[in-house]
């Protein structure tokens, strides 16, 4: 356990600093006292993230079972609340204010669905806990876990919050074929859900549509939807083999990239470091993605398995979706790049994640 607590910390924090220099290069010349101070409110992110990791660590992962159903329960009252009380940002109700800190409870409702998932496909058995998927019939096994995951997706994606939504749905399908679920049941849910597809663009908001079209080309929008990904691409290419270094990307420093030190923080650092700086970021979060792996495969109960690579996935789904955003290969949907993007729900979020996958190779050591 030892050994995997301080790899993923020790991954985790370079991680962050790399984050803190990228979001500090990308506002530091910006006028106002905000952003003069963004990057430091971003280290007291990290510093109050490792807290929880310490605290989450030492709490027995099983607690998370008997505590499933209040987790799911508080998480769709906070996306509810959203609607009551929430602040708009850039034409999104996605966060509750709570004293000095903006809240989003979408990032909240991905680690607790992976959570209530884990639980919903396992059984707690005398001493450990077992899969029970295999037991299930089309309505058990797919449709009534995927009620229980289309009430809180829908809350997020009326936010409007597309990109969170798709993560827990993705989530929702690869836990479904890592429990067992007979594949014909996934193949016709996965017909039935492509079958309404168009007909829903008229459901999409405009900004929405833009950013599709502008994914299939960039160059019809150049000045409005299509600016950001045209910037972002400029950004990573610029950057070439070793990038323009530390505090002197163009892009990021004479802001011609929006969103620089948040959805597009991979294009800030491809332009400051260069490829080699961008392989050696992605090959961190594969480092660390990888021990998620790793503790799933090591551990014996099914609850545990589950949810180990439940987090694993989620954190490998964000990094793909932001990383193809910033490359253009994907449309721009909002997604943080964890660790990385400013914002204290990502961060905690994230660290919450890591201190449940610790514990779960910690209690594994016990048996």
């Amino acid at each position: 356990m030892r050994n995997s607590f301080f790899i993923i910390l020790i991954i985790a924090l370079l991680i962050c600093s790399l984050g803190v220099l990228s979001i500090y290069s990308s506002t530091y010349q910006k006028e106002g006292k905000i952003w003069q101070t963004i990057f430091q409110r971003q280290i007291l992110w990290i510093i109050l993230g490792l807290v929880l990791f310490s605290i989450i660590s030492n709490i027995s992962y099983r607690r998370f079972w008997d505590w499933t159903y209040f987790l799911y329960g508080a998480a769709f009252f906070f996306l509810l609340l959203v609607f009551i009380l929430g602040t708009t940002r850039l034409g999104a109700q996605r966060w509750l204010r709570i004293g000095w800190f903006n809240f989003q409870p979408s990032e909240l409702s991905k680690i607790v669905m992976v959570i209530f998932l884990a639980r919903y496909f396992s059984r707690k058995a005398v001493d450990d806990i077992e899969l029970l998927s295999g037991k299930f019939g089309m309505i058990r096994g797919l449709l009534l876990p995927f009620f229980f995951t289309a009430l809180p997706v829908a809350l997020i994606i009326e936010q409007p919050d597309l990109g969170s939504g798709i993560i827990i749905l993705i989530l929702f399908i690869t836990l479904l074929y890592l429990t067992n679920v007979r594949l014909k049941y996934i193949f016709i849910f996965l017909l039935v859900m492509s079958l309404p597809l168009p007909f829903m663009w008229s459901l999409l908001r405009d900004y929405q549509k833009d950013r599709l079209l502008v994914f299939l080309n960039p160059n019809i929008d150049p000045l409005g939807a299509g600016y950001t990904v045209i910037q972002s691409k400029i950004a990573i290419g610029s950057g070439w083999l070793w990038g323009k270094g530390w505090l002197s990307g163009t892009q990021s420093q004479l802001h011609f990239l929006p969103e620089s030190h948040t959805d597009f923080i991979f294009a800030t650092f491809s332009e400051e470091w260069g490829f080699l700086g961008g392989v050696t970021l992605l090959f961190l979060y594969y480092l660390l993605i990888r021990q998620g792996f790793l503790i799933a495969q090591r551990t014996q109960d099914s609850f545990g398995k589950l949810l180990a690579y439940g987090i694993s996935l989620m954190l490998a789904i964000e990094v793909s979706i932001n990383v193809a955003m910033n490359l253009g290969l994907a449309p721009v949907v909002g997604i943080p790049l964890p660790l990385m993007s400013y914002g204290g729900s990502s961060i905690f979020v994230t660290f919450i994640a890591l201190g449940i996958l610790v514990n779960i190779d910690k209690t594994r050591a016990v048996f």
